[in-house]
This record gives structure tokens, sequence and C-alpha cells, in this order.
């Protein structure tokens, strides 16, 4: 009878111990994957949550209500990006667009009801050949037209209509006008329209690219990314890539101008491209990317509009980048190498701020 007693108290102690081994490794475990996705160095970035798991994921951006976020993502079956919502916790993930074509640079509306992105899919159903990569990295700038259409995909409709590249749209949070990029005059410059297309404004006209823009919260001034080629062999190399609609690497500086256009001004200085810029919701800092400390990295800083001081917010090797706040400055989405699986994964993370 005792012996009975001692097997079934033994038997007890394995049960228990191997509940509380498994509940350490679950632990533990989490804790592990959870530090793997944070740099000790990252003092901004705390609770950071991924998103999407496998595939190219970028360019995510909030609802104006910021439940939810719209983003481009290259997943099977699909050859090339194309359009998708999700909830910010990264559940009901569905397509919005079409699954033809290639598609960029998505956006809400106000109200939430309907977007904006730029597709190719009226010219083709199959993806634009990609640029040639033998040079470095590139993008292509494709025949991309901006279309409108409601939150599930529907009633879809162009707004833009001309040759060549319109994209890189962004809407301001007075929900009052669209800014983007486009090719439509010869040369890449930043224009504003309404939400239906209409009353077109050209708002940069210097020789060189100009894009990336971004309303400030208070509608009023635009961040973007800009280079200005000077030299002559420089302006050559440029409209030699219009030609061949492939922009190689170029030492892009941040800037800001009042949302009319006017009072433009450099914000960085350097040698490095500078990318993807977003305002901070106090108005002085604004958000980017760059390549600044080593050309095979990209990382997010932040620099103070007024004196150009420079902070280094992420230290993740390889690939941070399309940072966009919350309207209190409490959350940080982005897209981020961080945690992938294979070679070139790009994922969504979203993490609390501390400022």
């Amino acid at each position: 009878m005792r012996k009975r007693r001692w097997n079934l108290s033994f038997l007890g102690l394995l049960i228990i111990s191997s509940l509380v081994a498994l509940i350490l490794k679950t632990l533990f475990g989490s804790i592990q994957e959870k530090s793997s996705l944070h740099h000790p160095q990252e003092k901004h970035l705390k609770n950071i949550t991924q998103l999407t798991f496998g595939g190219e994921n970028a360019e995510a951006y909030f609802s104006f209500d910021e439940k939810r976020l719209i983003f481009q993502s290259t997943r099977e079956p699909f050859k090339c990006d194309q359009i998708f919502i999700m909830n910010t916790d990264g559940t009901e993930v569905r397509l919005v667009s079409t699954g033809k074509g290639r598609t960029t640079c998505s956006y809400f509306l106000p109200g939430d009801e309907e977007i904006i992105y730029s597709s190719t899919h009226h010219l083709s159903d199959d993806c634009p050949p990609p640029p040639d990569f033998k040079q470095g990295y590139v993008w292509g700038l494709f025949d991309y037209d901006i279309f409108r259409a409601r939150a599930d995909g529907s009633n879809l409709r162009n707004i833009t209509n001309s040759p060549g590249y319109d994209a890189e749209a962004t809407v301001s949070p007075l929900g009052d006008k669209i800014v983007f990029t486009s090719m439509r005059n010869g040369d890449l410059d930043i224009y504003t329209m309404d939400l239906d297309g209409r009353n077109v404004k050209r708002l940069t006209h210097e020789v060189g690219y100009d894009g990336g823009a971004f309303f400030s919260f208070d509608g009023k001034k635009i961040c973007y990314r800009a280079w200005h080629p000077k030299t002559p062999e420089e302006i050559a190399q440029y409209r030699h890539m219009l030609e061949v609609k492939a922009l190689k690497t170029m030492p892009l500086q941040i800037w800001v101008m009042d949302a009319d256009g006017q009072n433009k001004r450099q914000v960085t200085h350097n040698k490095a491209a500078n990318l993807a810029p977003f305002f901070h919701p106090d108005g002085r800092r604004i958000i980017f990317t760059s390549n600044m400390e080593n050309p095979r990295e990209w990382d997010l800083y932040l620099v103070d509009i007024e004196t150009g001081k420079i902070e280094r917010v992420t230290y993740h090797e390889g690939f941070d980048s399309f940072p966009m706040f919350t309207r209190d400055g409490k959350k940080l989405v982005w897209a981020s190498n961080r945690g992938g699986k294979v070679p070139g994964e790009t994922n969504i993370f979203i993490a609390d701020w501390i400022d």
C-alpha cells in the first residue's frame, strides 16, 4: 500500500514538473522571441509586436480611426505587390486591390469607408517587368495611376489619368487634400489635388526627384524626400534614370514646405539616402529612414526641424522603414526585416512609442 502511494506521489511530481517545465518554456520562449524583435538600444520602442509573417510587406498606414492598417504585400499567390487591409493587431487580413497588375502606396480616406492606391492593372493583368538590379537597388517608375475605391475594394475608379508615374499618394489629416508624386510634366514632382482628383496643383519645380510626401498632423506642412542634381553629369544621370524608368539609390535629403508649396527648407544635410519621412505629432520632429551610418543598413532616425539634431531610433541589422505615428504619438507602425525567416522577408510591426 505504501509502495503504491509512493508511486502515485512520484507520478504526481512528474506531472507537476512537466507542467512547470512547459510553463517556463512557454514563458521564456516568448520572452526570447519578443527580445529578438527589440534591440537593447531602441529606447523609444516598447512592446514590439509583429503583425505579418512572411513575404514582403511594407507601407502600412493607419486608418483615420486608427483601428486598421492598409499596406502593400507580395505574398502567394501574387507575384507582385497587392493592397491589403488588417486590424492593428494583425487580424482579419483581406485583399482590397484587384489582384492584377502591380499596386503601391495605399491610404485611407476620411471616414475610412474609402481608400486610394496606385496600380497598373488598367494596363495589364500581369506584373510589369521589374527593373534591372545588376547595378544595385533600384525602384521602378511603373505606369501607375491613382485609384479610389470602397474599403472592400469595390466601386474602383481612377482619379488620375496621365501617362507615366502617378503614385506615392497620402492624405491630409484634415481630410481635404491628397499629395502625390507625378511625372506628368516630365520630371518627378510633388502635386496636391482634391479627393476626387480635381484642382491639381504642382508644388515643386526643381530639376530632380521630389516625393514620398506626408502632411503634418495640423495639415499646415508637408515633409518629403528630394534630390536635386546640380552638375551636368548628375543631371544627365538623372535624366537617364527617367528614360529607363528606374531610380537608383541617390543622396536624397529630407525637406519641409508649407502645404501650398511655399517656404521650402532642407532639413538633413548629409551624403546618405534619407527616405520615408513622417511628422511626429509635436510638429517639431520628423522620423525618417537613412543609411547614413552604413550604406547597407537602413534605420529610423528622428531629426529636429529647427536645429537639425538627429537621434537614431532603430538598431537592428537590415531594414527599418516606412514609419507612421498615431495622432497621440503613443504608437508607431513600420516595416522591418527583424524576425524574418528568410533573407529579404519584410514584415509590419507596431510598438508603443516612448518619448
